[in-house]
């Protein structure tokens, strides 16, 4: 008897392309170096993310994405995506998989790249912010 054999649908990679202020942004490590080549001129080297300050380059940026078999969700609302540490916690491993930083007088807020980094913040004792959260 010759066993079942079934097509294996390829998983694709996905990103989070969030809308903060006037730009969108996302995080993302390419391991194809000309697909990288290609985004370089978007890439914030400071923030380590790549930044898009028209619906145009978002647009262009979105569809190099598709056609290199990465998946995408825009972002605009950012509630269950932005975490808290105190001011004076470590942060180093939350800023690694965030897009977006920010410091008030007591605290860091961090809007992370997707949900699997939310749940590691947590992990590392930081708490989901309720409600809206300005960026």
């Amino acid at each position: 008897m010759q066993a079942n054999t079934f097509d294996v649908i390829e998983r694709r990679k996905r990103v989070n392309v969030f809308k903060l202020g006037k730009i969108w942004v996302f995080k993302h490590f390419f391991d194809n170096k000309e697909l990288f080549k290609a985004f370089l001129v978007y890439y914030n080297k400071d923030l380590y993310r790549f930044e898009f300050k028209s619906t145009g380059a978002r647009n262009n940026a979105l569809k190099l994405l598709e056609l290199n078999g990465i998946d995408y969700d825009l972002v605009d609302n950012l509630e269950g995506y932005v975490v808290c540490l105190p001011k004076s916690a470590k942060y180093a491993q939350v800023l690694k998989n965030s897009v977006a930083s920010k410091e008030t007088a007591i605290e860091r807020r961090f809007v992370m790249k997707d949900l699997a980094a939310v749940e590691e913040a947590v992990a590392l004792g930081a708490k989901i912010v309720e409600g809206e959260a300005a960026f």
